[in-house]
C-alpha cells in the first residue's frame, strides 16, 4: 500500500475567521501536514497555533518565507495576495489565494473543484489557483448538473449574505450593535454603510457607472468563468442581512429546453457536495442558521414559474467560511495533490 506523502504547507492570514477554518478543515479532514508555518501580523508574534497535536509559531512574511513549503493558503486580501502569492510560487509552492486579486486573470485558474476541478490536472507544476467568491462558489455547484443536463440561457441570482463574510470585525459588530439596540442606545456602524443589526443592506462592496455592486459583478463574471459559458446571461443582486454565518441565495434559471420535476430533481441530486431538501408544500428546507459549520451546498423551495415553463426557481444556501472559503481551497490542494 502507497504511503500518503505529508506535506508543508504555509497558510497567510491564519488568525483570521477564514484562517481558522483553515486550521480547523485541515483538522476534520485529517490533511496530510508534515510541518505549517502560519503567517498573520507582527500583533500575532510569540502566539502559537495548534494543528493535528502540534504547536506552531505564528510568523510574518519576509523574502524566502515559503522556501520548502509545497503549498500555501493565502486569505489575507488582494494586496497581499499580488504581492506574496507569486513569491509562494517562485519558491516552488501551490498558491491557493482566496482573494479577488487573480480571478479574472485569464491564465489563472478559477476553481471549484466539483465544477470545473480538471484544470488543475493541466499543468503539473506549481502555480496560483483563485478560490472564487464565496456566494460565486454555492451558485455554480447547483447550477452545474443543469448546464450539464438541460443547458442554461439565463441566471438571475439574489443573495442574502451573512457578515462573516466581511470578516470578524463585522460578525462582532452584528452583535454589538444588537446589544445597541436592545439597550435604547444609538447605534454607531462601522464596517458597513448603515446599521445592520435588524436590517437588510442592498450594498456590498463599492458601485460601478452602472449601479452594480462590486460582489454582483464577481458573481457575474466568475460564474461564467467557472461554468466556461462565456455566453450565459448572469444577472446579480446582493445584501447584506443581519445573519452571523451562511450565505443564501434565490436563483431564477431558464433552460434551454422544457423538463419535467422529476427531471429537474434528478439532475442535482446527481451533483457531489449538493444536497437537496425538498418538500414542495411544506416547510422543509435549508435555513442559514442550519447549514452553518457544514460542507455541502444545500437546494430547497424548488418550483417551475406557471407562466414559462422553462424557468426554474430555487433557494440556495452554504457556508460561506468553509464551503464558500477554507473547504472549498482545501479541496482544491487535495485535488492537486491526489489526497482521497
Amino acid at each position: 500500500m502507497m504511503r500518503l506523502r505529508k506535506l508543508k504547507i504555509g497558510v497567510v492570514g491564519a488568525t483570521g475567521m477564514v484562517g481558522k477554518s483553515f486550521m480547523e478543515t485541515l483538522e476534520q479532514r485529517k490533511f496530510p501536514v508534515d510541518l505549517l508555518r502560519p503567517f498573520a501580523s507582527e500583533a500575532s508574534l510569540g502566539k502559537v497555533i495548534t494543528l493535528q497535536g502540534k504547536n506552531y509559531p505564528l510568523e510574518v512574511l519576509k523574502p524566502g518565507c515559503f522556501e520548502g513549503l509545497d503549498l500555501v493558503f493565502f486569505s489575507s486580501g488582494d494586496d497581499i495576495s499580488k504581492e506574496w502569492a507569486p513569491q509562494a510560487v517562485a519558491s516552488g509552492a501551490w498558491a491557493v489565494d482566496n482573494s479577488a486579486a487573480f480571478r479574472m486573470d485569464p491564465q489563472t485558474h478559477l476553481v471549484v473543484p466539483e465544477v470545473n476541478g480538471d484544470l488543475l490536472t493541466t499543468n503539473p507544476r506549481p502555480q496560483i489557483i483563485a478560490n472564487p467568491n464565496c456566494s460565486t462558489i454555492q451558485l455554480v455547484v447547483a447550477l452545474k448538473p443543469l448546464l450539464r443536463d438541460f443547458g442554461i440561457k439565463e441566471v438571475k441570482v439574489s443573495s442574502y449574505q451573512a457578515v462573516s463574510g466581511a470578516g470578524q470585525a463585522a460578525f462582532d459588530e452584528l452583535l454589538f450593535q444588537t446589544k445597541q439596540v436592545q439597550a435604547g442606545e444609538k447605534v454607531q456602524s462601522q464596517n458597513f454603510a448603515h446599521q445592520i443589526a435588524f436590517n437588510c443592506i442592498p450594498q456590498i462592496g463599492s458601485f460601478n457607472e452602472e449601479g452594480f455592486t462590486s460582489e454582483e459583478v464577481k458573481v457575474q463574471k466568475e460564474t461564467k468563468k467557472i461554468l466556461r459559458a462565456p455566453h450565459l446571461h448572469v444577472s446579480a443582486f446582493t445584501v447584506r442581512v443581519p445573519v452571523l454565518n451562511a450565505h443564501a441565495e434565490t436563483v431564477w434559471i431558464t433552460l434551454d429546453k422544457e423538463v419535467s420535476r422529476e427531471q429537474f430533481l434528478s439532475s442535482l441530486k446527481s451533483e457531489r457536495g449538493l444536497v437537496v431538501q425538498e418538500n414542495a408544500k411544506g416547510s422543509d428546507y435549508p435555513l442559514q442558521i442550519q447549514v452553518s459549520g457544514k460542507d455541502p451546498v444545500y437546494v430547497g423551495r424548488i418550483h417551475r414559474d406557471p407562466e414559462n415553463p422553462k424557468l426554474w426557481l430555487m433557494w440556495v444556501v452554504s457556508d460561506n467560511i468553509r464551503k464558500g472559503a477554507a473547504l472549498n481551497g482545501i479541496q482544491i490542494a487535495e485535488r492537486i495533490f491526489d489526497i482521497h
